[in-house]
């Protein structure tokens, strides 16, 4: 446990990319309109905590906890969740924008991403079984070896992934998004 430990706190509109935020844990904390760009977050617990209109952009997550943690509205490009703590990795996402982020190797059934921009995103070998993608833009995500199993993507859009190099036993997927699994085989759907 850390010596610092903060629980039910709102922190409002802090500028934490140039006074990094004291390591520690947070527990049912809310941030919001708070810029952790480019800062160091690295070995901080953050436990049934909730994130909006913040800015994660490029920010340091090395070991970082998050359990059960709720982002909304955040700008999180090029986040390393690979990097992250994984014991008890919860997240979700609301109309974010994770370009660039990597998902690597994660284990994140059921994870939720709503209104998400997640372009040029890592999933490779990440685990998301039975997670939601509802009205996301996946422009140039990597799928390989990912599971997707009962993943429902049926409104998410600009995906492409092989059917043979994922798990996507009875993912789910519209009319419309069926090219993004024919890609490979260089046919035209009409």
């Amino acid at each position: 446990m850390h010596d610092n430990y903060v629980e039910d706190q709102d922190f409002k509109a802090q500028e934490y990319s140039m006074q990094p935020l004291t390591k520690g844990e947070y527990e049912n904390c809310s941030f919001s309109n708070c810029n952790f760009s480019a800062s160091d977050l690295s070995e901080i617990n953050f436990v049934d905590c909730t994130f909006e209109n913040c800015d994660f952009s490029t920010a340091k997550i090395l070991n970082t906890a998050f359990r059960d943690v709720k982002f909304k509205a955040c700008k999180m490009l090029g986040l390393h969740f690979h990097t992250c703590n994984h014991f008890l990795l919860a997240i979700s996402f609301e109309d974010c924008q994770l370009n660039h982020a990597s998902f690597y190797q994660l284990k994140l059934a059921k994870t939720n991403f709503w209104k998400c921009r997640l372009h040029e995103v890592d999933f490779a070998e990440a685990d998301l079984r039975s997670s939601v993608f509802e009205q996301c833009d996946l422009l140039g995500a990597a799928f390989e070896n990912t599971n997707l199993e009962k993943a429902k993507l049926s409104t998410a859009y600009n995906y492409r992934l092989d059917p043979e190099k994922n798990r996507i036993k009875k993912a789910k997927f519209s009319q419309q998004g069926l090219a993004g699994l024919l890609q490979k085989y260089e046919i035209i759907v009409e």
